[in-house]
């Protein structure tokens, strides 16, 4: 399957993009695609080879999922490699545009929900972020 790419366009400066991206105390804030889902536990050794481990929950505590992998390439305030616990591949792209930073990522699907579903849910948590940054 084609990979699917998501983005947006952040009014912030790459840093602060950056350090809100990476650092799981800032992740915990944004990572989630609606407002009946939250992540209550992140955490991330930000390293090449290191893990990340994202909480995904429904707030009402009907399911939660642990959405890891481990980061394969990283540099710095440029770009980010993740392969997924569940074998597929995501790749960030950081750019800075003026005063503001382009995200661009982009993601092997998975083979349980629709293409359009996947990219919506993908394009809702960047939104997040967007807002979670410039807020």
């Amino acid at each position: 399957m084609e990979p699917i790419t998501v983005q947006n366009t952040i009014e912030a400066p790459i840093e602060i993009v950056w350090e809100y991206w990476t650092n799981p105390e800032h992740v915990k804030n944004w990572n989630f695609a609606s407002n009946d889902w939250h992540c209550p536990r992140a955490s991330s050794d930000f390293i090449v080879d290191g893990e990340f481990h994202y909480i995904m929950a429904a707030k009402d505590g009907s399911v939660e999922f642990d959405f890891c992998g481990t980061f394969t390439n990283i540099v710095q305030h440029q770009s980010i490699q993740i392969f997924l616990e569940d074998g597929r591949e995501v790749r960030l792209q950081f750019t800075k545009e003026g005063a503001a930073t382009k995200l661009i990522e982009t993601f092997e699907p998975e083979e349980v929900n629709s293409l359009e579903l996947q990219k919506q849910g993908w394009q809702a948590i960047l939104n997040n972020f967007k807002s979670y940054v410039e807020g």
